[in-house]
């Protein structure tokens, strides 16, 4: 039976907004990867002066914080709606424990490195936040490929019935890769714009920050398309 919400008189159900906070996480998560991409094409380019690029640099990593948040965030709304399903191999207990860990995981790496921008403080705690998706990543597409492959939810060994929450862990999986690997790109930034600062001109260093901007616009395409494709299997459910 679903939960319910008191809010001005009204009973409102919990999955309902919910899915309303899934939709508000998902639009940031995508408008925000496109402020940091546009702002980032700015940093790579060389003719301007190095304090307007820093500038630029700061824009990105101050838009950053909010699909970086949205991300995180997204997993234990997705997960407490899927529970609601049947479909989510996080149930009972475990969904508030999601909760709590993330609040820790936003506040203690997240949060704090944000706070910390352009420092060597900066740079360590991205690297642990990473270092977590690391474990997480194979963590989703294991349990999306279970369902996919055998029907069932894992650890619950309940009959699916439906292969679309199944894809999207598993899909969700997919799209934290090419996260992570713009994550790298911008902290590569961060250490490069420092050396920038001590060391004055470099064009080893430019030709690098250049070079992983071409990269990064190629990977930056496949992301949108990918989270506008896991957006559309969650919301028409179609298998």
């Amino acid at each position: 039976m679903d939960t319910y919400l008191n809010f001005l008189g009204m009973e409102i159900p919990l999955h309902d907004v919910l899915r309303w906070v899934h939709i508000i996480l998902a639009a940031y998560w995508l408008g925000g990867e496109w402020g940091v991409f546009n702002a980032s094409t700015f940093v790579a380019d060389r003719t301007l002066t190095l304090e307007e690029r820093r500038r630029h640099m700061q824009t990105a990593v101050m838009i950053d914080i909010l699909p970086r948040s949205a991300i995180i965030w997204l997993l234990p709304v997705g997960f407490h709606m899927a529970s609601n399903y049947g479909l989510s191999p996080v149930n009972g207990v475990w969904v508030t424990v999601a909760w709590v860990a993330t609040a820790i995981w936003w506040w203690a790496l997240i949060w704090q490195a944000f706070k910390n921008r352009g420092t060597e403080k900066y740079v360590r705690l991205t690297q642990i936040d990473n270092k977590i998706r690391w474990v997480l990543i194979p963590a989703l597409m294991i349990a999306g490929l279970y369902t996919i492959f055998t029907g069932k939810v894992l650890f619950t060994g309940e009959e699916a019935g439906q292969y679309w929450f199944g894809f999207k862990m598993a899909f969700f999986g997919f799209i934290l890769i090419i996260g992570l690997y713009l994550r790298y790109v911008m902290t590569d930034w961060v250490g490069a714009f420092r050396k920038l600062e001590a060391d004055g001109p470099n064009d080893e260093i430019e030709d690098h920050i250049y070079g992983t901007l071409q990269q990064a616009r190629k990977a930056a395409y496949l992301y949108w398309i990918s989270i506008g494709t896991m957006a559309f299997v969650g919301v028409t459910k179609a298998f």
